[in-house]
Formats: structure tokens, C-alpha cells, sequence
């Protein structure tokens, strides 16, 4: 068994449901401490956070990951427990193996061997790994990067190990991600008989055109990097569930998943000034839980990509698709941001799983960028 699988499997034995971290950070404290790493916790709200360096000064380089992985869903669906790891086949199953339990393993095998090897590794190599990614994320590497910002520490670059690659590894390298901005609107009218409307108000009527109105808006075109910003009804809800009574309210739940060109602050503003419009007592909670990022050709982005056509011969596609990832508190804090892991085909479903044959490469691809970074 190869160090990354038995190290992916280790991990994957662990019931690390978000937010616990199920003593998987203690794993990886017992294999870094022994390569001279100094081991520092910014545990938060039940939440486990490793930060873990080597080195000093500039340039300082992250790798990170989160150890918490989504509820397994119906047990008797997966054909293993999804807690025992188990190869069949050439695949390896279990939850959290490609989300993102393999791609943790892989860079603490890569920083392995490259310190085996007596390769010099300038200035400061991190890793940063947290149990609250999956979840609101809160206590997780948000709060890591306050606390170590307002120490003054800020970093070069981050490479993230999430699950990245779409039919082969390496064929995608994730270089950012859109910003994602999301509302709870309650829309208030007055409750009534249906056969009485004069003497009621009904919201339904009032916030259906609204948002048949911020349905065929358009935000904007996008751009080279990013598609156009898109705007999504994830839920609606009125009614008292009789079939003769108008609601007292309505409630929408919305979602931008945003591109460079629109900001958080436009997009709210255009909303109400339509809602404004149509329904004269509505009450709209915001929230936002990441800015677009996107790091242009750099260091970085090129030492990747070299990194994944020396390993895979794989020619990897700059992405900015999918949803979210702890990506979104590196970059604003100042690190060229790339993400490099597995196939993300299984994630979150039954039967997660990931290539055994693809472990060592990525690795490998992991070891090669932290060389070329040192060497550029």
C-alpha cells in the first residue's frame, strides 16, 4: 500500500461529519511534527483548525484543505460502510475520499518526500487545514486568516487541494471561483378570503412579477475568465395551506453566484429597486459567503501548470466554474490562489470515491509545483 493510500484511508476512518474534525488534525500533526513543523491551533466554535508551519520569511506558501466531509446519506445505499475505506477494484470508496480526504494526503506525502530529499524549500511552507468547510464555514479558515492577519502574516501563494479535475486528473486547474450572494425575502401583505380580495392583499401577486422581472434580468456578459452572473430561485413559500385563504406573506430564497463584473453592493441595489417597485412592505436578509476571485498568469498558475503536464502529459484548463471553496478567504487575503485535486465526479454522493492509480500522481503533481515554486 502506497503512503498516500494508507494515509487517504486513515483519514477517510475518521467520521469527521462537518464540523467535527474526528481527530484527523491529530493525524496529520504526528506526520508533520517529525518534519520539523511547528504545530499551532486556532480552534473556534467546535471547530478544529491546523496551522502548521516550516521555515521563515517570505515567500510563504499554503497548502490547504479541510478534514470535514457531508452527512453520508442512507447507509444502506452505499456498498460499503462509507467509514471503512475500502479499495474494490482499483477505486477507492469511503466519504471524504475525493472531498477532499485524498488530496490532504497527497500533500503531506509530498512534502514527505521532498524534505527526504534534502530539497530546499525557501522561506515559509504552511499547511492550513480546518473541519468547517463544508458547513457555514464560520470557524473555519475565515477565522484562521483574521487571526493570522492581524499578526501581519500575509501569503504568496495557496494551493488548494480540492477536488478539481473533471474526466482525468489534471485536465482542470481551478484559478477562481465566483463571489456568492444570497437572500431570505419575506414579502408581507394582508390575509384575507379568497372571495374577497378587495378586502385582502395578497403578496403572492406582488412578488411573482418581481421575480419574473430579476428572472429575465440580465447582470451582465461576463468575461474572458467567468459566465455571465446568474440568479437563482432556490425556494418559495405562501399559504396557510387552505385552499380559500389569501397569505398574510410570501418568502423567496435567492441566489447570485457572481462574476468579476457585477459587485455584491450593485447587484442588492438593483434587486430593490425592484422590489421596490412591486411590493411596498417586504423585508430582504442578505448574506454573502465569498467575494469572485481569479488569479491571473503568475507564478503560480505557471508553475501548475507546468507541474500537471510533467506529471499527467495533460495540457489542464483554466476553470473558474462550480460552487464555492475555502479559495474565497485566501485570495482576498492577499495569496495567487490555485486549486489541484482528484476527479470531482463522486462528491457528496453515495459510494464517493476516488482512482487509486491517481494518488501517487497527484502527489507527485503536488511535489513538483512546491519545486518549481522554490526554483522560479
Amino acid at each position: 500500500m502506497s503512503a498516500v493510500l494508507e494515509l487517504s484511508c486513515a483519514l477517510i476512518a475518521r467520521r469527521s461529519n462537518t464540523p467535527d474534525d474526528a481527530g484527523c488534525c491529530g493525524i496529520l500533526e504526528a506526520r508533520l511534527r517529525p518534519l520539523g513543523f511547528d504545530i499551532e491551533y486556532f480552534n473556534a466554535g467546535g471547530v478544529t483548525n491546523l496551522w502548521a508551519t516550516r521555515g521563515n520569511g517570505r515567500p510563504l506558501t499554503i497548502l490547504a484543505g479541510h478534514t470535514d466531509v457531508v452527512p453520508a446519506g442512507p447507509l444502506d445505499q452505499w456498498r460499503s460502510d462509507p467509514f471503512k475505506p475500502e479499495v474494490r477494484d482499483g477505486v477507492l470508496y469511503g466519504r471524504g475520499a475525493a472531498d477532499m480526504k485524498s488530496g490532504i494526503a497527497a500533500m503531506v506525502c509530498a512534502v514527505e518526500r521532498l524534505l527526504a530529499n534534502g530539497a530546499n524549500v525557501p522561506g515559509t511552507l504552511a499547511f492550513l487545514i480546518t473541519s468547517d468547510e463544508e458547513g457555514i464555514a464560520t470557524h473555519g479558515t475565515q477565522h484562521v486568516v483574521r487571526e493570522l492577519s492581524a499578526r501581519g502574516v500575509v501569503p504568496d501563494y495557496a494551493i488548494v487541494g480540492e477536488a478539481s479535475s473533471n474526466l482525468r486528473l489534471g485536465d482542470r486547474i481551478v484559478i477562481g471561483r465566483r463571489g456568492s450572494l444570497g437572500c431570505n425575502l419575506t414579502v408581507t401583505g394582508r390575509q384575507g378570503h379568497v372571495a374577497y380580495p378587495h378586502k385582502g392583499d395578497n403578496p403572492v401577486h406582488r412578488l411573482a412579477p418581481a421575480l419574473a422581472e430579476l428572472v429575465a434580468t440580465q447582470w451582465d456578459s461576463g468575461n474572458a475568465h467567468f459566465p455571465p452572473t446568474s440568479f437563482q430561485i432556490s425556494n418559495f413559500h405562501a399559504g396557510t395551506g387552505a385552499t380559500n385563504v389569501i397569505p398574510g406573506s410570501a418568502e423567496a430564497v435567492f441566489n447570485f453566484r457572481y462574476c468579476t463584473e457585477s459587485t455584491a453592493e450593485d447587484l442588492k441595489a438593483r434587486v430593490h429597486a425592484v422590489l421596490d417597485r412591486w411590493c411596498p412592505r417586504y423585508q430582504a436578509d442578505w448574506w454573502h459567503s465569498g467575494l469572485p476571485f481569479l488569479t491571473r498568469d503568475g507564478r503560480l498558475r505557471t508553475s501548475a501548470t507546468a507541474a500537471v503536464q510533467q506529471v499527467t502529459g495533460v495540457q489542464p484548463e483554466p476553470f473558474t466554474g462550480g460552487g464555492t471553496s475555502d479559495a474565497r478567504f485566501l485570495a482576498p487575503w492577499g495569496a495567487e490562489v490555485v486549486e489541484i485535486g482528484p476527479i470531482n465526479d463522486s462528491i457528496h454522493k453515495i459510494d464517493e470515491h476516488v482512482r487509486v492509480d491517481d494518488l501517487q500522481p497527484l502527489s507527485r503533481i503536488y511535489e513538483v509545483l512546491l519545486q518549481r515554486l522554490a526554483a522560479a
